[in-house]
């Protein structure tokens, strides 16, 4: 019963994205592929649970290259408690200042993307990111819940959340407190943000992709073996030429 009420929750957020911010998706996949079709990067970061679209951007069959995901252990909890725990990682992704230097470490440059996910937007992590992005010259596109920031105050010391910031900003659709399904407590269960920001995610790639061959370019495709006619060795070459486009700038 509670399955079939969480079907009935998520396929309403799935609609609500389709039906409300279909615009700001096909836009922010045309400001992606004019960056790949000139040779620019599309950067893509989350921290905690979205990390979760970014890594499923890319390396992923039916994705490209141009989409250059940035990973930060760090911020991404790969234990509950103690080292790589959900705590500590909460902490961080909370600290101004943090990911400043975690940027230091790629070369962003005007003419590129930045696509940030966050289903709250308020995180120093995100926030810093897309201000970073925007002031180096970044097209910047924001994913969270505009519906969080509608009832939250911005905890940022810039007094902005995430999708103020954002030259393309678009909403998750889900609601603030993000688990959907009531089973009679004060608190519901089962989260709604990361399957939209996957949903959303996989737009972004079939919408930039679409957009690249109609300016006539056909995008370097990390492709299934289960494809008729890929050859073995395929995706070998996909990720050396990965390697080549990542260290082209030294980093």
């Amino acid at each position: 019963m509670s399955a079939a009420n969480y079907y009935e929750k998520i396929t309403e957020v799935l609609a609500r994205i389709h039906s409300t911010q279909a615009e700001a998706i096909q836009k922010a996949g045309e400001t992606l592929a004019a960056a790949i079709a000139k040779g620019n990067r599309v950067y893509l970061f989350g921290s905690g649970h979205s990390v979760i679209p970014v890594m499923d951007v890319y390396p992923r069959y039916g994705s490209f290259i141009g989409f250059f995901p940035l990973y930060d252990p760090r911020l991404m909890w790969w234990n509950v408690i103690g080292p790589g725990g959900a705590r500590e990682l909460l902490w961080l992704e909370r600290r101004e200042g943090y990911v400043e230097m975690f940027l230091k470490s790629y070369s962003l440059q005007p003419g590129d993307c930045m696509v940030v996910f966050s289903h709250g937007g308020l995180n120093a992590a995100p926030v810093e990111v897309a201000l970073i992005a925007r002031r180096q010259g970044l097209t910047v596109v924001t994913v969270s819940s505009h519906a969080n920031r509608a009832v939250a105050a911005p905890t940022h010391s810039s007094g902005k959340a995430l999708p103020d910031i954002g030259d393309v900003n678009i909403d998750n659709c889900v609601p603030p407190e993000d688990a959907l399904v009531d089973i009679g407590m004060r608190e519901k269960v089962a989260a709604g943000s990361t399957m939209a920001a996957v949903f959303i995610a996989m737009a972004l790639v079939a919408e930039t992709g679409a957009r690249l061959r109609i300016k006539g370019v056909e995008p370097v495709t990390f492709v299934s073996p289960n494809v008729p006619g890929v050859g073995k060795d395929h995706n070998m070459q996909v990720f050396e030429q990965f390697a080549r486009e990542w260290h082209r700038r030294g980093a």
